[in-house]
């Protein structure tokens, strides 16, 4: 989709003028690149990363990088996700677009104190980039979480009502009023926030807005050590968080397959393709082997006899989200 660029003469809103406002509240991950989700094309590698065990703003990108790094794409319809056009990071082999929520209380008469700015736009059909690009001091939001950089994909009320019933028993009524934001521009933006519906006597309102954010793709060092039989000098690797450790060796040219190895289930030659059955991709940790995901159960059977072996095709680096240094011992039957 071709925008017009208008980063040199942003355009800024402090969004007060739409009448209410966010105050600190919560925010989380809703399409994760570590594991909740496969939805996200743009983070598929980070898929078997699991949960996070690092703060990822650490891997946020800097406001230059970003503004040359977001663009949209038209996506046709599939099974989960509407025709539409989407934000994306350019480079996905290096960042990915991680989304939050933030939720903050509704108050009447104050703005959400957030500063908005037209990346891209000037189109007739209303399409275009929009960013934070700061939050005004001491406003609602000031200390909500969200950054210079982030997109608003989507703003959402949600209206609780809580009465009497003819018993005297408390009930609670819950509605929803949500609008896209994803790829509008500046004034487009505007107009959806001002659509959601006003403050009404005897309800409690909170804010619920769903953000993209940019962010590098953690990697890990891999020190490949192999044995002085074989006189090949060792090399260093950099894989991205979520990468499985075979296919990553393999398709940057290391050789895995030990020939003095034997099949743990058929104890022949030969190598299962990569589905656990064998043992001929196993590797030795030296060091930082908590960068990689936990053993299952069948793995620890094939390797109880050697506590430091790992199979490469059941291990994926980077787990947690981590960033970290390892050093690995290619064919250690032959060490």
């Amino acid at each position: 989709i071709p925008f017009v660029s208008m980063t040199s003469c942003f355009r800024v809103l402090q969004v007060a003028v739409v009448g209410f406002c966010l105050l600190v509240g919560s925010s989380s991950s809703l399409s994760s690149p570590y594991g909740k989700t496969t939805r996200n094309i743009a983070t598929q590698v980070l898929q078997g990363t699991g949960p996070p065990t690092v703060d990822l703003n650490q891997y946020n990108l800097p406001w230059n990088t970003i503004q040359s790094e977001w663009t949209a794409n038209f996506v046709q319809k599939t099974t989960d996700r509407e025709e539409g056009v989407y934000l994306s990071a350019k480079d996905q082999r290096s960042n990915y677009v991680d989304i939050l929520k933030f939720t903050f209380a509704r108050q009447e008469g104050k703005g959400l104190g957030i500063e908005l700015a037209e990346l891209a736009g000037g189109r007739d059909d209303g399409l275009g980039i929009t960013l934070v690009t700061g939050l005004v001091p001491g406003g609602p939001a000031d200390e909500s979480g969200i950054l210079p950089g982030d997109s608003i994909v989507e703003v959402s009320i949600l209206r609780r009502s809580v009465g009497t019933s003819n018993d005297r028993r408390l009930e609670e009524m819950q509605q929803l009023f949500s609008v896209k934001t994803e790829c509008l521009s500046y004034d487009k933006t505007v107009e959806a926030i001002q659509s959601l519906p006003a403050i009404m006597p005897g309800f409690e309102d909170s804010y619920v807005l769903a953000i993209k954010r940019l962010r590098r793709k953690p990697k890990v060092t891999v020190n490949l050590q192999y044995p002085p039989s074989q006189n090949e000098p060792d090399v260093q690797i950099e894989m991205f968080a979520g990468e499985n450790l075979r296919q990553g060796m393999l398709i940057r040219g290391i050789k895995l397959n030990d020939p003095l190895a034997k099949r743990f289930d058929t104890k022949s030659g030969g190598n299962c393709g990569a589905g656990g059955l064998c043992r001929t991709c196993a590797v030795s940790i030296q060091s930082g082997g908590d960068l990689l995901n936990p053993q299952r159960v069948a793995e620890k059977q094939m390797l109880q006899d050697a506590p430091r072996w790992r199979l490469a095709c059941k291990s994926i680096v980077g787990y947690g989200m981590q960033e970290g240094e390892m050093t690995i011992r290619v064919n250690p039957r032959q060490w």
